[in-house]
């Protein structure tokens, strides 16, 4: 049995971008996903965590997935659809509409639970995804983002995170093993930071240097295919059958060049291992363009005349501008205006202006000088202020030097009694 499913992940939906509604560009990711599921009709979707953008979602927000999934159901009545929360998302929140969910054949797993008698409530992790004729084509283990403070207590032999995330793999694994038939598939959603993957400046941070990121040693071998969500970049971590969607819109600059898609996955279990896995891309239209725009002053002004004209009457359409304009002088007091004006008009929202300073020859030189003296506090401050463009100022360093012998003082007297 062939079992076809649609993998995608971080909708973030409700997010705002530099104060901008986004909501236009999920709207439009949302029909164009919905055109997909009419046309391939699927037996499952699979969104693999970061639902929405915030843990208490807007009404908005809200509205816009119910509305999406009431509309899918209705264009694949056969399809389920299932959903895990992310870091950004409320577990206890979007399991709470359980009963709404069920009118949509959608199915979501928030935290994991305990039974009566402590142990892991595995039958909510494990989800039975239907064929056409309504038997079991594959089983959907579903692992939703693990807060240590929430999965705490899971083993008793252990109160180390990594440990206990290792355990619950386990477990659901084997209980995965004992209930899979032949010719049914087994898939593995978790909304995690694996390591190898590639990260860009939008994710939230989960852990700190990398250091906890889990390992795909993690994946018994007897997982078909790992729908992972959490990086917004499209690729494989290690092995082919291991995969980010990706999110469907660039959530910061830094994703412009992301070629942003929904994974159409099919496997077959019956087939040979090397032949029993096909995955398409189906990449995603950008309905508002990014432009990212760097360099010296003269350059940043002719890109911005270069930029294509014709203006785009709904604002929230309109596409956004980033500038980092690199400079050896303070900026000019009038500048945003100056790039306003030249940006061609009606047509983009300048969302965010950010300046480099050129360092000169003698900086340059200074910079070569290692000094392995540990900076004075002024010192560091003299740094700072120089490199934000300002001029030397006598009362200023003096306001400042006196409230760092107020904090010394302070210390002091903690220290004393």
């Amino acid at each position: 049995m062939t079992v076809r499913f649609f993998h995608t992940s971080d909708w973030h939906l409700g997010q705002f971008f530099y104060n901008h509604s986004r909501q236009y560009e999920h709207e439009q990711f949302l029909a164009w996903l919905l055109t997909q599921i009419q046309e391939k009709q699927p037996h499952a979707l699979l969104i693999a965590g970061d639902v929405f953008d915030v843990i208490n979602p807007a009404s908005s927000a809200q509205k816009q997935l119910y509305q999406f999934l009431a509309d899918a159901h209705s264009l694949a009545p056969q399809m389920q659809t299932l959903m895990i929360a992310g870091n950004h998302d409320s577990g206890y929140r979007i399991e709470q509409v359980e009963p709404l969910l069920e009118k949509y054949n959608a199915k979501t797993v928030g935290v994991i639970h305990k039974n009566a008698d402590g142990h892991i409530d595995l039958d909510r992790l494990l989800v039975p995804i239907y064929d056409e004729q309504n038997s079991i084509t594959a089983w959907c283990l579903t692992l939703p983002f693990l807060r240590p403070a929430e999965i705490t207590g899971l083993n008793e032999q252990t109160a180390n995170s990594q440990n206990v995330i290792a355990y619950i793999h386990q477990q659901l694994i084997a209980e995965a093993k004992q209930r899979k038939q032949d010719g049914q598939a087994l898939i593995l959603m978790s909304h995690a930071h694996m390591q190898g993957g590639e990260t860009s400046d939008s994710e939230r941070p989960t852990i700190i240097g990398n250091e906890e990121a889990l390992s795909t040693a993690l994946f018994d071998d007897v997982i078909d295919y790992v729908a992972l969500g959490h990086l917004h970049k499209p690729q494989k971590v290690g092995q082919t059958h291991i995969r980010y969607s990706g999110s469907p819109i660039p959530l910061s600059f830094s994703e412009i060049n992301y070629k942003h898609q929904v994974l159409d996955i099919s496997i077959d279990p019956a087939q040979p291992e090397e032949s029993r896995f096909q995955c398409e891309a189906l990449p995603i239209p950008r309905s508002v363009q990014l432009h990212k725009i760097k360099g010296e002053l003269n350059d940043v002004f002719a890109q911005l005349n270069a930029l294509p004209q014709g203006e785009i009457a709904v604002i929230d359409h309109r596409e956004y501008v980033d500038i980092e304009y690199h400079t050896a002088i303070p900026p000019q007091p009038n500048l945003r205006q100056q790039f306003e004006d030249a940006l061609p008009k009606g047509r983009y929202r300048l969302v965010r202006i950010s300046r480099q300073y050129l360092t000169s020859e003698k900086n340059a030189e200074d910079a070569a000088q290692v000094s392995l003296e540990p900076p004075t506090p002024e010192k560091l401050f003299q740094q700072i202020w120089e490199k934000q463009g300002y001029a030397e100022d006598d009362a200023v360093l003096k306001d400042f030097l006196s409230l760092v012998q107020e904090a010394e003082k302070s210390l002091e007297h903690e220290q004393d009694s």
